[in-house]
């Protein structure tokens, strides 16, 4: 129909003048046909830019009454959209829709039940079922394949409906139609079906299948995916069934579209496991035919190569045979996208065997001379690998590594240092030969990894290496400042070599195990050093079985997955699971089955004994607990009455603390952040009067404002007693947080009854929101530039499920937040959503670390979506956790 208006229909979306709503009203009761249809028009752009327009519901509900299809159209859009809102309003169009249903003309039949199933309220349901059942036996295929498609829509709302008004059994006569776009729904309608309720309702028979062979040559595209989908979950009865399927499926490798193409390859995979071995030229003929349209896809636009190689990479770890003649296609051309490349290499890697070894390393070491770092770093690393996975070509690919080393290019000889470690692990015993090369270049080595690999070469072949413990003192120089896992290699090594020449290394060995126990706030690095110091100082022989014992071989990893998760996976070839490589129970989330749970706050007893030992006062020394002051009469905090919002955990046990039982919480009271204690004495020799109390370093930089707990009165055996430990914040007690690694939560705590000069340790979670400081309030405007201002790679997304009510309600949100020092910024509902609000809050905690959330509800949901942003993403996990929580009290 034409439109009126050089513009078209861009005219409907310019801005309206003040009193636009009266004069929409007027012209939607005109009498003027052409009038109305422009001013439903303007409605529907008006809702389109996220107007709110449902005031108008009457007006353009009464324009519903027309035989002008284009008109009806728009009334339907309307009412779809805004239908949630108003349900009471939307019951007046019910007849309207009952009298579509019957009317001649079959778009308006089919108008009218597609509008209905879209409509998603209980009470339209009801009226629904009448029209759908007439329907899905109509005359004309366009109105049952539409009613197919409603059948699902209506499953997802009132599934006991479906079963008792037997449209399940109608979804199944439709797969036998003549008409083939109306089995395609049919299968369609019945596989959302089954992925919702988990249970096979397609239940395909021998006269079914043929009819779906039969509808596979005709319908759309993508209606032949949904057949071959189906077929895919199909387990034929024998071989010689399933070798029939594949010959009628086997024409859909030749299809235009892609999803086509690698649905077919899907069913045939399935299916060739089912022909089994006594099939072998059969299988063989059908693994030469999967070639070409596999190759074939690698010529589309970058996107569908991606998604073509992350299956491909699947099928070559299944069956390497179909590709293993066509490795020449996944060499990477100039100007591929990085993401193909990277894919692209991993094929190769699994592709490559003794006979074509020689042009992959040719074809790598090209690669290894790009501009771009992170390929080169991989094509490097892919030497290695291929070294790795052929034990014959391994010499041939060190000669390449070596060759590129010569380059002296920095990121080159660090990647190709850390391979060659691998393949000392691999081959022990062969190419050591190549060591001194690999020290001439210490001085380029700037990487942690790079450094580490070094490292564990110079301390795993110290014996052939005459300057050994120089090397290894050039390294030591800056161990504070290293990475942690060149620390670690760096103890190690160190051990290495001492053990292999106790006389040249005593002093070296001594200053790096006082470094590693006295001078680092790693517990890893700290731990291993007192390990090697007691077995050095105890039994140096045992120190040799356990340090320089036969390692093990380390293994190819070329096909990596395991064989039960990629006989899954084969089976999701065309879906995301094949492209994430994970099943989907991993990333999709069933609104059914609700989808977190709560998170709990237990902490087991072996948590606690981060300070085991004998008991003594090394022990105590650790936590620098020696350097109280008893004589300090100043409590921490008497018998206090804790706040009923304090969480309590019990975090330990009588047997590890001289008799007292210990529940410990954090809470934020009169802006100062508290550590609430109930001690309960169960059997400790005498009273409990006073406690010495120190915190280890943490990723709050928390401590004791006084290290002394005077219990008064005294805590008697069988009593107890509650007190509060006031902390505060200096930055000398931050425990920095590795990078790109969430900070722990945990507080370890170190107590010394001074009755009894018993010392215990144990560990809590700190609730994060007792951090939120009551002075945190910001503006809108400050919040909207932060918002804007930090980086994408900053926020953490989450949907929280199963929520209580008053969860989503939001203003008792606000009211539940402004509780613990969450403020309210704003809200507004979402364009286009019906139903949808933002709600958005900030956050400040007391060390001046800034949150900004926001939150997404959907009326008629006990769940909401979460957005966090901030600049601190280390802490990012544990805010977002502490939303969670509160939310779900």
């Amino acid at each position: 129909m034409g439109l009126g208006g050089k513009d078209g229909d861009s005219r409907f979306f310019t801005t309206q003048k003040k009193g636009e709503m009266h004069e929409l009203r007027m012209e939607l009761h005109s009498t003027d046909r052409m009038v109305k249809v422009d001013a439903v028009k303007k409605v529907i752009a008006s809702m389109t830019v996220g107007k709110d327009v449902s005031m108008l519901f009457t007006d353009v509900l009464n324009c519903v009454q027309t035989g002008n299809i284009e008109l009806k159209k728009l009334v339907y859009l309307y009412l779809i959209n805004y239908a949630k809102t108003q349900p009471e309003l939307t019951l007046l169009a019910v007849n309207t829709f009952v009298k579509d249903a019957s009317d001649p003309n079959p778009l308006i039949r089919a108008l009218a039940v597609r509008t209905m199933g879209c409509i998603r309220v209980d009470r339209i349901t009801e009226y629904l079922c009448e029209p759908l059942s007439r329907a899905l036996r109509d005359d004309d295929p366009y109105v049952r394949k539409t009613a197919a498609v409603c059948v699902a829509k209506l499953h997802d709302i009132a599934p006991e409906l479906v079963e008792e008004r037997g449209f399940l059994e109608i979804l199944h006569d439709l797969i036998s139609d003549s008409n083939p776009s109306v089995v395609a729904n049919g299968v369609a309608a019945l596989s959302e079906i089954a992925e919702t309720t988990g249970k096979d309702v397609m239940k395909i028979t021998a006269s079914v299948l043929q009819k779906l062979l039969a509808a596979l040559n005709e319908c759309t595209e993508w209606g032949q995916v949904f057949i071959l989908d189906s077929l895919a979950k199909y387990t034929p009865a024998d071989g010689r069934e399933a070798e029939g399927i594949i010959e009628r499926v086997t024409p859909r490798l030749q299809h235009a579209n892609s999803a086509v193409v690698m649905s077919a390859v899907k069913v045939i995979l399935s299916y060739m496991e089912l022909m089994g071995s006594q099939n072998a030229d059969a299988i063989r003929a059908l693994t030469r035919k999967l070639a070409p349209p596999l190759v074939t896809l690698l010529n589309s636009e970058p996107e569908i190569q991606y998604v073509a190689l992350r299956n491909i990479n699947l099928i070559v770890q299944k069956r390497p045979q179909i590709l293993e003649n066509e490795i020449k296609v996944f060499f990477c051309k100039y100007n591929d996208p990085i993401y193909v490349k990277l894919e692209k290499l991993e094929i190769v890697i699994k592709l490559v065997t003794e006979r074509n070894i020689d042009q992959v390393l040719l074809e790598l070491k090209e690669y290894s001379t790009e501009v771009d770092v992170d390929f080169v770093r991989k094509a490097v690393s892919a030497i290695g690998r291929c070294a790795v996975k052929l034990e014959r070509a391994a010499e041939r690919c060190i000669g390449v590594l070596l060759e590129l080393i010569q380059t002296k290019v920095n990121y080159v000889v660090q990647e190709s240092v850390i391979i060659i470690k691998n393949i000392f692990r691999r081959y022990p015993g062969r190419y050591e030969s190549i060591i001194g090369t690999l020290c001439d270049c210490l001085d380029t080595l700037d990487e942690p990894s790079a450094k580490a690999s070094m490292i564990w070469i110079i301390g795993e072949y110290a014996e052939r290496i005459d300057n050994a413990d120089e090397l290894l003192d050039t390294f030591l120089e800056t161990f504070e400042e290293e990475d942690p896992a060149v620390q670690l290699q760096l103890l190690t090594a160190t051990v290495k070599c001492f053990l292999k020449n106790p006389d040249d290394m005593q002093d070296m060995v001594q200053r790096v195990l006082d470094m590693a126990t006295e001078e680092t706030d790693n517990p890893d690095l700290r731990d291993r050093g007192f390990i090697y110091w007691r077995l050095l100082s105890t039994d140096p022989e045992a120190a040799k079985m356990v340090v320089l014992g036969d390692k093990p071989v380390i293994e190819d990893d070329t096909f990596r997955l395991d064989p039960a998760l990629l006989n899954v996976l084969i089976e999701q070839i065309a879906t995301l699971s094949s492209v994430y490589h994970k099943p989907p129970d991993a990333f999709v989330v069933r609104r059914e089955a609700g989808t977190e749970r709560e998170d709990k706050e237990e902490t087991s007893d072996d948590e606690d004994e981060y300070g085991a030992g004998s008991g003594g006062e090394g022990e105590v020394d650790l936590l620098d607990m020696g350097g109280m002051s008893v004589n300090d009469k100043s409590s921490a905090g008497g018998n206090t009455k804790i706040d009923p919002e304090t969480p309590m955990v019990r975090v330990c046990g009588p047997e590890k603390s001289g008799g007292i039982e210990i529940f410990a919480g954090f809470a934020l009271k009169r802006k100062k952040i508290c550590m609430d204690m109930e001690m309960r004495n169960i059997n400790s020799p005498s009273d409990i009067t006073t406690l010495a109390i120190q915190l280890n370093k943490n990723s709050f930089g928390l401590a004791p404002a006084n290290q002394q707990v005077v219990c008064n009165p005294p805590i008697s055996q069988g009593s107890s007693g509650l007190s509060t430990v006031e902390l505060t914040a200096t930055p000398n007690m931050l425990a920095p947080v590795p990078a790109g690694q969430p900070a722990s939560p945990q507080i370890q705590v170190a107590v010394k009854n001074m009755a009894t000069g018993t010392v215990f340790y144990f560990a809590a979670n700190l609730n994060f929101e007792c951090l939120f400081s009551p002075d945190g309030q910001m503006e809108r405007s400050s919040f909207i530039e932060s918002w804007k201002s930090i980086d994408d790679k900053n926020e953490l997304y989450g949907t929280i499920a199963d929520l209580p009510r008053d969860a989503v309600d939001i203003e008792a949100v606000q009211a539940k937040f402004k509780n613990y020092n969450i403020f309210f910024i704003a809200r507004r509902p979402v364009p286009n959503a019906e139903g949808q609000e933002v709600v958005y809050f900030s956050m400040r905690t007391v060390t001046n670390q800034e949150f900004l959330a926001e939150l997404t509800f959907k009326a008629g949901f006990n769940a909401c979506k979460l957005c966090l942003k901030t600049e601190n993403a280390s802490y990012g996990l544990l805010a977002k956790t502490a939303l969670e929580r509160i939310l779900r009290e």
